[in-house]
């Protein structure tokens, strides 16, 4: 699974969005989030409901799979390689230092 269909699964999970504000959260058009949408859907992380409010309106939210499936992603992502974890203290420290700075110009990166 592509790293953006893994970003809207894990957005998807924390909370059911309106299409329309999932591709804004995304900064993603609506055509393509409607692609990966479908993806996710098929593979049965995903189910599209009609908004309460607005008959128009999509709201997809993820199944017990999804919710599952957004957990592992979460835990691979929250856990360093080993190599890193293997650098020497000070190598640990240049790289804090270095994603900090980059951290706090998030635009300018």
């Amino acid at each position: 699974m592509s790293f953006f269909r893994v970003k809207a699964l894990r957005r998807i999970a924390a909370k059911p969005y309106r299409m329309s504000e999932l591709a804004a959260e995304l900064a993603s058009d609506r055509p393509y989030l409607t692609l990966v949408v479908d993806d996710l859907e098929e593979r049965g992380l995903v189910q599209r409901t009609q908004h309460p409010d607005d008959r128009r309106s999509k709201i997809v939210s993820a199944t017990p799979a999804g919710l599952a499936a957004a957990a592992r992603a979460n835990a691979i992502l929250g856990t360093p390689p080993p190599g890193l974890l293997a650098l020497p203290a000070a190598d640990l420290a240049a790289l804090d230092r270095i994603t900090s700075a980059l951290a706090a110009h998030p635009k300018d990166a």
